[in-house]
């Protein structure tokens, strides 16, 4: 049974894959004297195969990005190596099902075909038509797809055969289990800068010196670009847009809602079966028996269930007369709603608002003035490249147009003016010197263009320079150092017998402590180094923050047969059986691709390449 499953899992895997493939691109065919883009074996990687898995990465791409994303970024996140790789494995496993003699009947075919949810029609049934159009739109035959399915689904066989046997046996989970599960109390001390006893001396000019030339790597300034630039942002020009008054009418009349508003009232509605039963707790409520709150708890709900928010007489329908006749916070009703008679509480009372255009207008002016500019800007955006490509350099552009210029050093950690917004730091990054200043759009409204004038390449910056720098990171490691000195000093003499509480030290336990925890304001290596400990074991952690002397007081083993803990073990023996599966099957593939030998049409491959956009 285990081994049916296994292959039902990879065959629908497969099915799934192609018919998502398929669907939606029939536009891609590549016939004529491109008809593979490799082979393995004997068998032929089809050339409209490799297109459709590659067009198939393409839309889950999009569809995760919320966006297209074009061939050429793709290739750089290594996605049609990914999808070739993927294909020349299947193609090993079907070559070797072929050597074999491997195959499946029409009946198997047929039960495959019947199956998939995207040939069936709305009662659940197989849709030939629906099948013979997805088939038509993806440019495959009826014959050529079930012959697909046919060799796929034996290549599968194979692929069962070698995941069939991958096994692990409980002792492997229960071992895995107790060491990812294993908990630990610990107490621990700490030695901060304020409990060291030795004082840190000033360094001396030659501990100074000797400290700068052994650490290079804390005083280098990183590469540097000398960038000159030319650029022009909205807010450059917003003292020369004048008010348009019919944009600012616009705008106003386009957000009317934000400046003119209806009384409206913060309402609640709780919803009965019948006309008697809203009545009745209206008469509680009157009778002073009960309040609407508890009415709401009767009914299992919580306010949140009934709260309508704050809305206006027109979205309350027929129970807006009976919900707008109260002058105050009270409850009215019964009164009909979508839902049944209902009782609403009006918890407040929002008055009508109604600000004139007159009012609003020098709220709307930066806002109509900022999108004007932004217009103006896209409108010089052919001039500004036609005079680049005229051969003006930056500075012309900036004296004969609105645009600044400017000069900075570049590094990756710049981030002050125009280093601030992403545009500018990726084309910064891009450039190379000689290149062509082109104009580059800013998604803010903005526009600039860069030139790179040198590469300051990382070097070692003088002492003179940074001498306060080097005294001070020679004090923190000095300190460092002195603080896992004394803690270590104190660590010795609770491992003679000393008690923690007796050190003079803040202290602190923790108590059931995990692999997987967060103790706040320790080390890196805090928590690997209580999982590397013995019972009674004392050990020094530390950093330049402190040194923290811990003591391993107790360690909890996993409950291994707790409900839970029989879960867990499953999914971790799970997870094992699949990643091992996982990783034997692309052994295996490779063995077998290594074996048969691999040839890649890169000519057909790009041919393919150039039908994406």
């Amino acid at each position: 049974m285990a081994k049916g499953k296994a292959s039902n899992f990879f065959v629908w895997a497969i099915l799934f894959l192609l018919i998502v493939a398929l669907a939606g691109f029939g536009a891609t065919n590549f016939g004529g004297g491109v008809q593979s883009v490799g082979r393995v074996g004997d068998t032929e990687i089809d050339v409209n195969r490799y297109a459709r898995e590659l067009q198939q990465e393409l839309r889950a791409l999009a569809a995760e990005r919320g966006r297209a994303v074009p061939l050429s970024e793709a290739q750089g996140m290594g996605v049609p190596q990914a999808v070739l790789g993927r294909i020349v494995g299947l193609a090993a496993l079907e070559d070797e099902a072929a050597v074999r003699g491997l195959s499946v009947g029409d009946e198997t075919v047929g039960e495959q075909i019947l199956a998939i949810p995207g040939f069936q029609g709305v009662d659940g049934s197989f849709d030939r038509e629906a099948y013979r159009f997805v088939l038509q739109t993806s440019g495959l035959s009826v014959a050529e797809f079930e012959e697909r399915v046919r060799v796929e689904t034996a290549a599968n066989l194979v692929q069962t055969a070698v995941a069939a046997g991958v096994t692990f046996p409980p002792v492997f989970t229960e071992t895995l289990y107790a060491f990812a599960r294993e908990a630990r109390d610990v107490t621990w001390a700490r030695l901060g800068p304020d409990e060291l006893e030795t004082i840190v001396p000033e360094p001396s000019d030659a501990l100074v010196v000797k400290f700068h030339g052994e650490n290079p790597e804390l005083f280098t300034a990183p590469e540097t670009r000398e960038i000159a630039y030319a650029w022009l942002t909205p807010d450059m020009l917003l003292d020369t847009i004048e008010a348009d008054e019919a944009a600012l009418r616009a705008v106003y009349e386009a957000r009317i809602s934000d400046f003119v508003q209806p009384e409206r009232r913060l309402v609640e509605r709780l919803v009965f079966a019948d006309e008697a039963a809203a009545a009745a707790a209206k008469a509680r409520i009157e009778a002073g028996e009960t309040d609407f709150e508890a009415l709401v708890a009767e009914r299992g709900l919580d306010l949140a269930d009934v709260d309508l928010g704050d809305v206006a007489r027109g979205e309350l329908g027929a129970a807006a007369e009976a919900v707008f006749a109260l002058d105050g916070p009270g409850v009215a009703g019964p009164a009909p709603s979508g839902l049944g008679p209902a009782l609403f509480r009006v918890n407040a009372i929002l008055a009508p608002r109604e600000i004139s255009f007159e009012a609003a207008r020098e709220d709307l002016l930066p806002e109509v003035q900022m999108d004007r500019a932004r217009r103006v800007i896209r409108d010089m955006y052919d001039d500004l490249e036609d005079r680049l490509a005229g051969g003006a350099t930056l500075e012309e552009l900036a004296r004969e147009t609105e645009m600044e210029f400017g000069r900075i050093d570049f590094a990756f950690d710049t981030a002050e003016g125009i280093a601030a917004y992403d545009s500018f730091r990726a084309a910064a990054f891009a450039a190379e010197e000689g290149d062509f200043p082109e104009i580059v759009e800013m998604p803010e409204g903005g526009l600039f263009a860069l030139r790179l004038d040198r590469v300051r390449e990382p070097a070692l910056r003088p002492l003179a320079e940074v001498r306060d720098e080097v005294v001070a990171a020679w004090a923190a490691r000095e300190t460092a150092r002195l603080m896992a000195d004394e803690a270590e000093a104190v660590a010795e003499t609770l491992r003679a017998g000393r008690e923690m509480a007796g050190v003079g030290l803040p202290l602190g336990t923790e108590r059931a402590l995990t692999r997987e925890a967060f103790v706040e304001g320790t080390p890196g290596g805090f928590l690997t180094a209580v999982f590397d400990m013995a019972e009674g074991d004392i050990r020094v952690v530390s950093d330049e923050s402190g040194a923290w002397i811990v003591r391993l007081d107790r360690v909890i083993p996993a409950d291994q047969n707790s409900p839970e803990a029989r879960a867990l073990k499953s999914i971790f023996g799970q997870q094992a059986t699949q990643e091992a599966t996982s990783d034997l099957l692309d052994a295996f593939t490779q063995a077998l691709t290594a074996e048969k030998g691999l040839e890649i049409n890169q000519s057909a491959i790009n041919a393919v390449h150039a039908q994406f956009p």
